[in-house]
């Protein structure tokens, strides 16, 4: 009875580990935070956070990349604002921010979607939030 109870519970430490090394990893990304006069460095910081914890529902890949860059990001809320969902929900710039990564996909293909052992650059992560104090949620993703 022993063995197979010493037997299960390997299996089950096996399986958690594979669980685990599936999540999408973002511990060695390189942030980037350029220069703002629309957002405080702490504002940015929580939407960087708030994206690396969406990320991490990106099964199998790994965040190398995580920047803001105010020049592009005014650029792609302007289209957001537009012609993307923003133009729908109501959105305001002031509580609109994009951010800009790369990742590395590995053998599996993340969840199936993406291109196995690849890597995707300029992925936009669009963040949203009510007023200035309330908390960032990522809106939309992609090119």
């Amino acid at each position: 009875m022993k063995k197979v109870i010493s037997f299960f519970s390997i299996i089950l430490i096996v399986f958690s580990l594979v669980g685990c090394n599936q999540l999408g990893k973002t511990n060695d990304a390189k942030v980037t935070i350029g220069k703002s006069v629309k957002f405080s460095e702490k504002e940015i910081e929580d939407a960087i956070e708030c994206v690396k914890d969406k990320f991490k529902s990106f099964q199998g890949c790994d965040l190398t990349d995580l920047w803001y860059d105010e020049d592009r990001s005014n650029t792609l809320v302007d289209d957001y604002l537009k012609y993307g969902l923003g133009s729908e929900n109501g959105s305001t710039a002031e509580n609109v921010i994009v951010l800009m990564s790369n990742f590395n996909v590995g053998s599996s293909g993340g969840d199936g979607s993406f291109e196995p052992n690849s890597t995707y650059s300029d992925w936009q992560w669009v963040l949203v939030r009510d007023s200035k104090t309330s908390k960032w949620k990522v809106d939309d993703w992609g090119y």
